[in-house]
């Protein structure tokens, strides 16, 4: 997807900038696909670092993903079909476990927050993460 080329590097700059994973991913994808998305909206990504406010839960890059998927599929009214956003955040997230090996941010960054090694690891995890949701947008676009 032309449109996305470089969200890999712009959502590393954007976590070397101080954003979170999840901010960091969201941010990027906002960025390189032009949405109009609210400086309040963009807020809801930030309790999601560290795997849910450092609770080591699910990957605040995933969540952040799974909340493009949701800007792109996702519904507005309770009539519409939950369909393609189930399928396309079901899918990503099988994805992620498999390059991964799970969703679990303890898991996947054993070392303390805030520490080199865990910002290191966590930058990778985030470019990582932004590189797998381009590759997929591109394939399901193509669908």
């Amino acid at each position: 997807m032309e449109a996305l080329a470089g969200v890999k590097e712009l959502a590393g700059q954007r976590f070397k900038e101080g954003y979170n994973c999840a901010e960091a991913i969201l941010r990027a994808f906002v960025e390189k696909l032009g949405l109009e998305v609210s400086d309040d909206a963009l807020k809801m990504a930030s309790g999601f670092g560290g795997g849910v406010g450092h609770a080591g839960c699910m990957c605040g890059a995933l969540t952040a993903a799974t909340m493009v998927l949701g800007l792109l599929e996702g519904r507005t009214s309770k009539e519409q079909s939950r369909g393609a956003i189930y399928e396309s955040a079901g899918e990503f997230h099988k994805l992620f476990t498999e390059k991964f090996g799970t969703s679990c941010c303890r898991v996947l960054n054993p070392h303390p927050f805030e520490t080199k090694e865990h910002l290191r690891n966590c930058l990778k995890i985030t470019g990582n993460t932004a590189e797998l949701l381009e590759k997929y947008l591109g394939q399901r676009m193509v669908k």
